[in-house]
């Protein structure tokens, strides 16, 4: 079997799922912005805990591509799953990577106190299930059938 057959039928790169909604909010705000007239105490407070939040996510997100380098796995998914990895992160969320990006929207919407990104986040959510998630769960399923099921069956998709 050749690599590209043996690999989850991703179609986008899924990192530009949560790119487009930042720029889009990005684009929303500035044409149409939520926050015209509020007053909004002490925003630096909101650069800093979204900064926070950003950049421990972004640390996060390097624990399951350590854990895949160590087993000898690829982070990208058009490379084949040797195996179902449970260790880390992979033990409480499915999916480390993609909740990842989702709470990556949601920093930077907090730390630019844009309300556009922060709302279009649930579209991320969608965006990753169709593109990649869904896609990825069959290629998984058919692949490791009753040993991926049995893991489904005991971590949740998101948290």
């Amino acid at each position: 079997m050749n690599e590209q057959a043996d690999a989850a039928k991703v179609k986008f790169f899924p990192p530009g799922i949560p790119l487009i909604a930042i720029l889009a909010g990005y684009t929303l705000d500035r044409y149409f912005p939520l926050a015209t007239g509020w007053s909004i105490p002490a925003p630096e407070r909101y650069v800093f805990g979204g900064g926070v939040i950003v950049c421990a996510i972004l640390l996060l997100g390097l624990w399951p591509v350590l854990l895949f380098k160590k087993s000898g796995q690829s982070a990208n998914p058009w490379r084949p799953t040797p195996n179902i990895e449970e260790r880390g992160p992979f033990g409480f969320t499915r999916n480390p990577m993609y909740l990842q990006l989702l709470l990556v929207c949601v920093g930077i919407g907090i730390a630019s106190m844009n309300l556009w990104t922060i709302m279009l986040t649930p579209l991320v959510a969608w965006g990753l299930w169709f593109a990649a998630i869904k896609p990825e769960e069959a290629y998984l399923e058919k692949k490791f059938g009753k040993e991926y099921l049995a893991y489904k069956s005991r971590v949740r998709r998101w948290l």
